[in-house]
């Protein structure tokens, strides 16, 4: 899941980075690698919004030719999927936990992008809801 940013160079000097698709990310840097490296905290913060809210986390759309991108890491955009897919069926965690056959809080944890969850759970998650998680080498 790459995510195209948007660079305005600063009057007072240094880079704003905001997102068209995720707009609760906004950081700034010193220089375009100073502010592209802070894009990805901002970006992984702001999943918290989503996740507090219950609400989708909007694709990225295609960048432009030569925009920036600020890629989630796997294990975040397999989550993202999670709980895309759940959102979309209107299934809740104690949902989820009773088609996997798990405690409800194991499935809060596969959803919280601050804890560390191996991809098979992510996977069993997914298929508990009729999906399959693929992955592949580009």
């Amino acid at each position: 899941m790459k995510f195209p940013v948007k660079l305005s160079k600063e009057p007072e000097g240094g880079y704003m980075v905001t997102f068209p698709d995720i707009p609760e990310a906004i950081t700034c840097g010193e220089s375009v690698e100073d502010a592209l490296y802070r894009a990805k905290d901002a970006l992984e913060s702001a999943m918290d919004f989503y996740l507090d809210d219950k609400r989708p986390v909007p694709a990225p759309s295609k960048p432009k030719r030569g925009q920036h991108t600020v890629e989630l890491p796997a294990s975040v955009a397999a989550k993202v999927l999670l709980l895309n897919e759940m959102s979309s069926q209107k299934v809740r965690p104690s949902e989820l936990a009773r088609r996997l056959q798990v405690t409800p809080q194991q499935v809060n944890r596969l959803i919280d992008w601050k804890h560390t969850s191996k991809i098979d759970g992510i996977a069993a998650a997914l298929k508990a809801l009729g999906k399959t998680l693929e992955m592949r080498v580009a």
